[in-house]
């Protein structure tokens, strides 16, 4: 793959928008030009703790029936989005000192009774407008949801109408987006209902995560073609069953659980694999190892996937007996060793695609990548935005009705958009491993799960 630093032509996936902003970069904080491996990489690294886990296991604290301790938790925008609707409900979460070095421990007491009257921010995070409704049904008043700009694009409509099945009273006025308003009335009969999910596994979690506390309990059914992101589901279902609840799948697509307690539980969150796909890539991109301490030896993350994923790309990929996971690039694409092409269905693991197309697209051979159309409605539309930001850095990539295709081509440099999406931050921070004068115009959207992520950047060429 040859690469050059001459800046190409832009454009958007979203037709008349220009790229002035992108082109003069926004806000000087948070413009970053993204460093240029100069040797092969010799890293080691700690992330912070999943996300997924961190808001899942901050729900079923809320609904438990005893206090829980989350042991080195996430702290990024969307977790303290999550915390501060959870005590904009009444539960009491307290930070307390804990051996985590990336913040401290939650401690998290549930309520006698949820409260409402309150207005709640979901920022761009989809765990909390898709997990936080159904528990705020069971809270007593009105509870209105609003968030980002952006996340009024993501669709909403199924958690809407389900909740509606479930005899909630939801004012969205027809939008089935943000923002929108429920009245709670303490309780949720629950019962048989039946959902269409196919843009979003976080439906389907979202009503078992609270449907333990629904009286009748839920005979939830999917009854679309596809569901994508089942480990997410799979991670769900085992934070239940954690903390004592069982989740029943008769058959596929349906889930039962009837009414129980919840436990309070002290766990312990791990490290967010998903993140590790731009630090373990990067091996691929500048040569020589990355180490991810702490990998957890049996996980439902669909970060997991990586280690058999990298593979395909060319990587080597080792366990080490004290937990961790190592990839070596060997002389990498900066010493002129190919990425190889790939074919690849990530139905189970869309978040990961950014990182998997940010390589593909340095690639010496073709690749597609497909499974992942719901991307289109995640924090943006992530095909439309992969194949803008690549197409204007010279790259030969096209969308397909369920992935994207690239060929190979000689990426230049010169600015690439985030979109408010951290993903897609961290795939232009891969790019410009190798490619001279990338320009991520918004860094800052890291924060969103990752806020450490640009000193760990530069940790890892260090």
């Amino acid at each position: 793959m040859l690469v050059s630093n001459n800046s190409g032509p832009r454009f958007s996936p979203y037709g008349d928008e220009d790229r002035t902003e992108a082109a003069t970069g926004g806000p000087a904080d948070r413009r970053w030009v993204a460093p240029t491996a100069a040797d092969p990489l010799n890293a080691r690294i700690m992330l912070p703790g999943s996300k997924s886990l961190t808001n899942r296991e901050l729900v079923l604290s809320a609904l438990a029936d005893a206090p829980s301790l989350l042991r080195r938790p996430l702290h990024s925008r969307d977790t303290r989005l999550m915390v501060e609707a959870l005590r904009s409900l009444g539960v009491d979460i307290e930070e307390v000192d804990g051996d985590g070095a990336f913040g401290p421990d939650l401690l998290i007491t549930p309520p006698d009774e949820l409260t409402g009257s309150v207005s709640i921010d979901c920022g761009l995070a989809g765990t909390v407008m898709r997990f936080v409704p159904p528990l705020a049904a069971l809270a007593l008043g009105p509870v209105a949801f609003d968030g980002d700009e952006s996340a009024r694009r993501r669709p909403m409509r199924t958690t809407v109408e389900a909740l509606r099945a479930l005899g909630v009273d939801v004012n969205d006025d027809g939008r089935g987006t943000l923002p929108f308003s429920l009245w709670g009335r303490g309780a949720i009969r629950g019962g048989e209902l039946a959902i269409d999910a196919s843009a979003s596994s976080q439906f389907v979690s979202g009503l078992l995560l609270a449907a333990p506390r629904f009286e009748e309990g839920i005979v939830l059914r999917h009854t679309g073609e596809h569901l994508p992101s089942m480990p997410h589901i799979e991670m769900t279902v085992q934070c239940l069953a954690d903390r004592g609840v069982r989740v029943d799948s008769p058959e596929p697509g349906v889930w039962v659980v009837e009414p129980a307690p919840i436990a309070g539980l002290d766990v312990t969150i791990e490290p967010d694999l998903s993140n590790a796909a731009p630090f373990l890539g990067a091996a691929l991109i500048a040569g020589g190892t990355v180490t991810v301490d702490g990998w957890p030896a049996r996980t439902t993350q669909v970060g997991a996937d990586l280690t058999h994923l990298l593979p395909h790309f060319g990587a080597t990929v080792r366990h080490d007996a004290d937990g961790a996971v190592t990839v070596d690039g060997g002389e990498g694409l900066r010493g002129g060793r190919a990425i190889s092409g790939v074919t690849l269905d990530l139905s189970t693991g869309g978040e990961l695609a950014p990182a998997l197309v940010a390589l593909a697209a340095l690639a010496a051979g073709p690749s597609t990548i497909t499974g992942i159309g719901h991307l289109r409605g995640h924090e943006t539309d992530r095909l439309a935005a992969l194949t803008a930001e690549i197409t204007a850095l010279g790259g030969a990539i096209r969308e397909l009705e369920d992935g994207l295709a690239l060929e190979p081509a000689t990426l230049t440099g010169g600015p690439w958009r985030a979109y408010e999406d951290h993903r897609m931050a961290t795939a232009g921070a891969m790019i410009g491993l190798v490619v001279e004068g990338v320009e991520v115009d918004d860094i800052t959207t890291t924060a969103k799960t990752l806020p450490e992520f640009p000193e760990l950047w530069q940790g890892l060429l260090a």
